[in-house]
């Protein structure tokens, strides 16, 4: 029986598609004081926390070439190993777009585990196929299509850095239409319908940080009566996710260019709910696109 003070604080399983930043993202916990496994076989984690050898947080790299990993076989292990443990397990599962992908294994030339003897596009696809019930048991979904690694380390610091106390960790960030929907985003509001700052020439080159563009966004007649609604709707849903347990919680908001009204509007949310009872995060995932019809 494992003593208590050689129990990790909690268990992250860092996994996803290859080539998505499932490296950096265990550099990242290191820095935040984990200890990093990379390639662990998962058969094996229970006698590396039960040896002891552990007494801190734990962040370990799973990937395609775990014989223990894919499918069915790691969905019974995972509910297995969570009934026994005795401390909290959190799956990340790295997501990023093909066409990102094979421009990130052509910049490096590495090769991907199951694009050996195959193309590389079919590799990837192969793997997806693999790793579909790996990703739907995902405790947190990230998209690093677009993620900076500034970008990646801010979203994990703000899930994962130490805390005095748990609570409900909200991560809000605006986005362009026009490069996706955020996948880890579990509400998504668009605010294409207000008026748009793009077409007025004084304001074209400015973002949703100015002040110019908030006044001109603020005025238009449906702003107050939305974000009037969307107040009322998260002081309804915050208490709640956190009552039933949620830890993590993801907001989207997004407008054709992600640089104007989209901007402007998870900024004015960010200050509304922020409170001591939430750990609150704010991302601007296209801020920093050229500005065209945003």
């Amino acid at each position: 029986m494992m003593t208590a003070e050689k129990k990790p604080a909690q268990i992250v399983l860092v996994t996803g598609m290859s080539g998505a930043g499932r490296s950096s993202t265990l550099n990242i916990f290191e820095d935040l004081g984990f200890e990093a496994v990379d390639n662990l076989p998962f058969s094996l984690l229970e006698d590396l926390i039960r040896g002891g050898v552990a007494d801190r947080a734990l962040a370990i790299g799973l990937d395609i070439r775990n014989r223990d990993f894919v499918g069915g076989a790691f969905h019974s292990e995972l509910k297995r190993l969570r009934r026994k443990i005795g401390c909290p397990l959190i799956t990340i599962f790295l997501d990023c777009d093909d066409d990102v992908l094979i421009k990130r294994y052509t910049e490096t030339r590495r090769r991907h585990p199951l694009a050996n003897e195959r193309p590389l596009a079919v590799g990837i696809q192969l793997e997806r196929r693999a790793m579909r019930m790996v990703r739907s048991d995902a405790d947190i979904l990230i998209d690093t299509s677009h993620l900076s690694p500034w970008a990646l380390k801010s979203q994990l610091v703000g899930r994962f850095a130490p805390q005095d106390s748990p609570s409900l960790r909200v991560s809000i960030i605006s986005f362009s239409f026009r490069e996706g929907t955020p996948r880890e985003a579990d509400l998504v509001f668009d605010v294409r319908f207000l008026r748009n700052p793009h077409y007025v020439d004084d304001l074209r080159s400015l973002t949703g940080h100015d002040q110019r563009v908030g006044n001109y966004v603020s005025k238009d007649p449906d702003f107050t009566e939305f974000m009037n609604q969307l107040e009322s709707m998260m002081a309804l849903l915050l208490p709640r996710f956190k009552r039933e347990g949620k830890s993590y919680l993801t907001i989207a908001i997004g407008c054709t260019g992600g640089r104007h009204r989209s901007v402007f509007t998870a900024k004015r949310l960010y200050d509304t709910i922020s409170s001591p009872d939430l750990q609150i995060q704010l991302y601007h995932r296209d801020l920093e696109l050229t500005s065209e019809d945003s």
